[in-house]
């Protein structure tokens, strides 16, 4: 099912917050991306040569658009500029005198030589939220390179992921930047709360490293209160089982029991209810500690039918399970359950035949929905309204449900 989302005009809840989006690649761009499917107006600013994930291929769509870009930049404006361009930068200095946000993502103290730093903004413009997001703090860490591949190595992410006896490996996706970029948004909406009651504004910083060790919860907490540095475990879990696939007749199905309860669904299911009555598996704890002796025999009788089989039955009588699908059979099943998982978006200024089909947004608000508006943007695609709109009196009149001046 997808959401045809042209002329979704539905005002959401920040409708006429203005963000100049200084942002590229992954952490920054979802986070305004996120602002932007809540209504906020993003003024999305890119080099001359644009955001790094336009180049970023394969794949691409049939017109050869980046997939990676198009995944985090629908419902903004592109504007392309070049700082050392004092034509173009006044453009870019206007733009943060009128933002209520600002974000970007360049290293610590890069911008302080164009003026957009945080104080030189702010001192422009007093109430502005300033969010600057860096892959290791502002600190020490200012001239590290913030790319999710070095998190995931620094925090220790990749010595949890893989097999025990084989190499560490990423996660499949950038996972830091994603939880970066959530964790600016949070930021961006609680200083807004606090704007709204004080008129101040504020300087929100987020870091990868941060995000990460926050991110990595249970295992986080597993040093700092349990004194245990833990390790990759193959798809074990460390507290939990059965937690992890199991093969089947055909293939692997992951089996899940979360509590007592329905660890003995699980074995009435299997045809062995006394597995649960077994001192050494009759509690989760137990379970864990005794997984060696549990395993094997899971295995055995889960042997006995297909994963479809398998999922079919487990997930009647209530016991967690899922097949090991591919992306296009996850958002296949997301269809089947009614998530609306894509929204389909047509260019309003084209001629109709750029279509761009993204994942929708996952937050659902009774009052004020999030809306798609806008296809993710060519590169300097709405300069010339944006140009005329950021010059002397220009604001006055406003473009296209811009906030005016």
């Amino acid at each position: 099912m997808t959401f045809e989302a042209a002329a979704a005009g539905a005002d959401g809840p920040l409708d006429g917050l203005l963000v100049a989006d200084f942002s590229r690649v992954l952490a920054g761009p979802y986070c305004t991306m996120l602002l932007a499917d809540l209504g906020a107006d993003v003024v999305k600013v890119e080099g001359p040569l644009g955001d790094d994930t336009r180049h970023w291929m394969p794949p691409t769509t049939p017109e050869g658009d980046s997939t990676y870009f198009l995944s985090v930049n629908r419902n903004k404006r592109s504007i392309a500029l070049d700082f050392s361009d004092p034509a173009d930068l006044a453009v870019a200095v206007e733009l943060t005198t009128r933002a209520d946000v600002v974000v970007q993502n360049f290293r610590p103290g890069a911008l302080a030589r164009f003026g957009l730093d945080e104080p030189s903004v702010r001192a422009r413009n007093p109430s502005v939220l300033y969010a600057g997001i860096s892959g290791f703090g502002s600190g020490a860490g200012a001239a590290l390179g913030g790319y999710d591949l070095a998190v995931q190595a620094m925090s220790g992410m990749m010595d949890l992921t893989g097999s025990p006896d084989g190499p560490g490996y990423r996660a499949g996706v950038a996972v830091f930047d994603v939880i970066a970029g959530l964790h600016t948004a949070i930021g961006i909406l609680a200083a807004l709360a606090h704007r709204q009651r004080t008129g101040e504004g504020q300087h929100i910083e987020t870091n990868l490293l941060s995000s990460a060790l926050s991110g990595l919860v249970n295992q986080t907490s597993a040093y700092l209160s349990g004194g245990v540095v833990p390790h990759r475990a193959g798809n074990a879990h460390p507290s939990i089982h059965p937690y992890e696939p199991f093969p089947t007749a055909d293939g692997e199905i992951v089996v899940i029991a979360g509590n007592d309860t329905q660890f003995t669904r699980l074995c009435e299911l299997l045809g062995d209810p006394g597995l649960a009555d077994d001192r050494r598996f009759a509690r989760n704890a137990d379970r864990t500690a005794n997984r060696d002796a549990l395993t094997p025999r899971l295995r055995e009788l889960l042997a006995a039918r297909t994963a479809a089989e398998w999922f079919t039955l487990l997930t009647d009588a209530g016991v967690p399970c899922a097949p090991l699908n591919t992306v296009a059979d996850g958002l296949a099943y997301a269809d089947r359950l009614g998530l609306v998982p894509v929204v389909e978006l047509t260019d309003p200024a084209g001629d109709g035949r750029r279509t761009v089909r993204t994942a929708a947004n996952p937050i659902g608000l009774s009052a004020t929905p999030v809306s798609y508006r806008r296809p993710p943007p060519t590169l300097d695609g709405d300069a010339d309204e944006l140009r005329r709109w950021l010059a002397p009196g220009g604001g006055d009149n406003g473009i296209d449900g811009m906030p005016h001046s």
